[in-house]
Order: structure tokens, then C-alpha cells, then sequence
């Protein structure tokens, strides 16, 4: 991912010097399991442990050259960094990496890294569900028109939609758990991961040291179904991103102004418009949301791995796993800011309401003249009459309000009076299960 969609907490964990880092806690942790066991001399890990600390906790972007350089000739990046970390251990490197094989290696780090991703998205989540927690009691009762195919429906409240915009983030939050659960996996079972050439309780050491879980039959690399679930859940959570970076667009829109992203002091929309604010900030993370959903398609084709593993994954990952933590998790930080720091327009959502003259109480008119004793069908037509009458006549000299041409039906007015009407088309009276909703997202 570019630096510019880059926070710096989660680049780390991809950077190489880190993966390296984390390549020999892998080793030393093993090579103590081993020691423990029988394998190697318990003088051998602790030499291990010794003098690779200091080498691993020095890597920079020198080592990190040295280590490309051996590469380049050995053609191997975990041979390159074993001979990189033995000339700083000595002779008791000859013990470290025994039984295993590099997908040991490479998978269990991948394991570390991606949940180390993941606990910082969980975090980000967290970030944006304090921040719509607390616009939706703000704006719990502020009443604004519900829109379905873009067209007015009925009232709701700013509050209602923000809720249900936790309501899925909270879904997210718990997916994004599950999913670190599932890669949480380490494996150290060697070739083709029979073990036969290193103890199952190696494993089971490193494992829990790492804060993972042995997996049951790695097949040599750990299955790829863990990982595919992982970016699908990114690509889940990234969709609940555009959906409301999507809804923010449509209310910031000149005829909409409902709702717009706060615009900073010094702060410019065009270089040839002057008056331009424009939604940059829900644009920008609609179309990162759009490339990290992109990265689940490449992840479940990763699954089909040839017999007991091939290396086709491999290249695929070392874009992907960066790329689509990096960007939700910029994604995820920039709209918990943008929604604390939301502008919201009260007035012009009543505005907005009140524009089709009431035609949006129609549904509550047609329950009212069914329950007069009209049929469904006499009070359909009657009501969309009235309704129709109004919306062709908006803005012209003899349009009259929604209210005024149902009075006006014979059929209407035989059933219902003004000051029922008036009761029937209360928006007040769309409002009085708010709290229920509330207290089902919220608790």
C-alpha cells in the first residue's frame, strides 16, 4: 500500500525487519522445545537465544540488504536468513531449524502477523462504533426522511440510521474476532507435515508461546481456507465501510444537504471552484474499501493448493496481507474521525421531509381508511389520487398539500375528518418504538 494510506502501527507489522524478527522467535522457540526434549544440546538453544536476540533485535534496513544479498545467490529467503543469523550465533547454529522445513517458518510468522493485523482492526472498529454510538444519541429523535430507491419513503430519525450502522459494525467486530481465531494457527510438523523428523510437542511449545494454536493436519503449509475466511472477513467489513461512506456522499450532495464531512479551516474542495466542500473523505475510503474487497477474490483461489503444498499462494500473500489490513485499516481510522467529526443539518432534514407537501404519510392514511371500514383496494386508490395530485403539482400555483386533496376525496373525507387526519399524519407518531430499537442495538 502506498504511504499515503499508510498509518504506521500497522506498516510495522509487515516490514520486513519485523517478519525477520519474528522468523527467529520462531526458531529460538523451537530450538528450546527441542532442547527441552532431547533433539538438540539444551548449551545449543541457550547460545541460540543468547546471541541471535541481539542480531534479530538489531535488523535494520542494512541487515535487511545483507540478508537480500545472501539471497540472491542461494535463491531461498529462509536459508538466506538462517546463514544471515549464524554468522552472528556461531557454531550452535547448526541446531536451529532442525526437522523443519521453511513453510514452518513462513506460515507461523504469517500466522503472528495477521493476527497482530487483526487485533489492530478490531481496535479501529472499536473506533468507529464509540463514535456512531455517540452521533445516534445525538441525533436519536432528529426526524429526517427515510429514502428507499433514492425516493422519499417515510420518516425515521438521523439516529435510526446511524444505529443501524453500529448495529452492522458490531456484526463486523464480531467477525473480524473469529477470523483472528482461525489463522491464530501455528505449524512446525516438518516435510509434508508428518513430524518425522521433529516432536509434535515442538509444536505444541512454540505454539503456545506464540499465543496460537497447533494446526490439527497442516499438510506441510497451514490451509488456506483460514486465510481465505480472514480476507473475506476484511472484504465484509469493508463493505459496511462504503455502505456508509456511500449514504455520508448522498446526504453531503447540494440538493440532499443533510449531513457533510466537517470542513477544516484552510481547507480547499476545487482549484478552479472556490465555493466547492466536497465529500473527499467517503470518496477516498469508497474506493479503498473497493481494492481490499478485491483482495478476497486471490485469497479463496489460494485454497486449491497442489497435493500436500505448492508455493503458488506465496506470492499472492506477500501482496494481499500488507495491502488489505494496511488499507481497512486506514479506511477504518479515517471514518471514525469523519463520523465524530460529522456536520449535521436539522433543519434541512425537516426541510427535506416536509418538501413533497406529506405525501410520505400516505401508508398511515391507507391503515386509517382500512380501519374506517374502506377496502385495501378503495383506500390504495383513493390515497395515491391524492398523493399523485400533489407530487405532479409541487411548486406550482395551485398545488395544494397531501392533506388538502385527501380532504377533497369523497371517499376520504366520508371516513376521516381533518383533526383525525391530523392525528394520523403526526411523523411523531413513527418515533414512539425508537427506544425499542435503541435498547436492541445498544443494550
Amino acid at each position: 500500500m502506498v504511504p499515503r494510506y499508510t498509518r504506521p502501527e500497522m506498516a510495522a507489522i509487515w516490514s520486513p525487519e519485523e517478519r525477520y524478527r519474528i522468523w527467529f522467535e520462531i526458531e529460538a522457540l523451537a530450538a528450546e522445545a527441542m532442547a527441552k526434549f532431547g533433539t538438540i544440546p539444551e548449551e545449543a538453544a541457550r547460545e541460540i537465544r543468547e546471541k541471535g536476540t541481539p542480531r534479530a533485535a538489531s535488523i535494520d534496513a542494512n541487515a535487511v540488504e545483507e540478508i537480500d544479498a545472501i539471497e540472491r545467490v542461494t535463491r531461498h529467503d529462509v536459508i538466506a536468513f538462517l546463514t544471515w543469523m549464524g554468522q552472528g550465533i556461531g557454531e550452535s547454529a547448526r541446531f536451529m531449524h532442525q526437522g523443519m522445513t521453511s513453510s514452518d517458518v513462513l506460515d507461523t510468522s504469517l500466522a503472528v502477523q495477521m493476527v497482530r493485523a487483526a487485533d489492530l482492526l478490531i481496535a479501529d472498529v472499536d473506533a468507529v462504533l464509540a463514535a456512531l454510538k455517540k452521533r445516534a444519541f445525538e441525533f436519536k429523535f432528529t426526524p429526517t426522511i427515510g429514502r428507499s430507491h433514492g425516493i422519499h419513503a417515510e420518516p425515521t430519525t438521523f439516529g435510526l440510521k446511524l444505529a443501524g450502522h453500529y448495529a452492522e459494525f458490531a456484526r463486523n467486530r464480531a467477525r473480524l474476532v473469529a477470523a483472528r481465531a482461525e489463522v491464530a494457527t501455528c505449524a512446525i510438523s516438518g516435510p509434508v507435515g508428518t513430524f518425522a523428523s521433529t516432536d509434535p510437542r515442538v509444536e505444541e511449545y512454540v505454539a503456545a508461546k506464540l499465543g496460537l494454536t497447533v494446526e490439527p493436519v497442516s499438510t506441510q503449509v497451514i490451509p488456506r481456507d483460514r486465510h481465505a475466511a480472514y480476507f473475506s472477513a476484511l472484504a465484509v467489513v469493508a463493505s459496511g465501510v462504503e455502505r456508509l461512506a456511500v449514504e455520508v456522499r448522498h446526504l453531503q450532495r447540494s440538493e440532499v444537504r443533510e449531513a457533510e464531512e466537517y470542513f477544516h479551516a484552510g481547507q480547499k474542495g476545487s482549484s478552479a471552484m472556490p465555493h466547492k466542500r466536497n465529500p473527499v473523505l467517503s470518496e477516498n475510503i469508497t474506493g479503498i474499501a473497493r481494492l481490499v474487497r478485491g483482495y478476497a477474490h486471490p485469497a479463496l483461489e489460494n485454497v486449491a493448493l497442489w497435493h500436500e503444498r505448492d508455493i503458488s499462494h506465496s506470492s499472492v500473500e506477500r501482496v494481499i496481507g500488507p495491502d488489505a489490513t494496511i488499507g481497512l485499516d486506514f479506511a477504518l481510522m479515517r471514518l471514525a474521525g469523519m463520523i465524530d467529526k460529522l456536520t449535521v443539518y436539522p433543519e434541512r432534514m425537516t426541510e427535506n421531509l416536509e418538501s413533497l407537501g406529506g405525501v410520505v404519510h400516505s401508508q398511515k392514511v391507507l391503515l386509517a381508511l382500512t380501519q374506517a371500514g374502506l377496502s385495501r383496494e378503495e383506500s390504495y386508490a383513493a390515497v395515491q389520487k391524492a398523493a399523485m395530485e400533489t407530487w405532479t403539482k409541487l411548486g406550482k400555483g395551485d398545488a395544494k398539500k397531501f392533506r388538502d386533496n385527501l380532504l377533497a376525496s369523497p371517499e376520504v373525507a366520508a371516513r376521516i375528518d381533518g383533526a383525525t387526519l391530523d392525528k394520523v399524519m403526526d411523523p411523531n407518531r413513527d418515533f414512539v418504538n425508537v427506544e425499542t430499537i435503541f435498547s436492541r442495538v445498544f443494550g
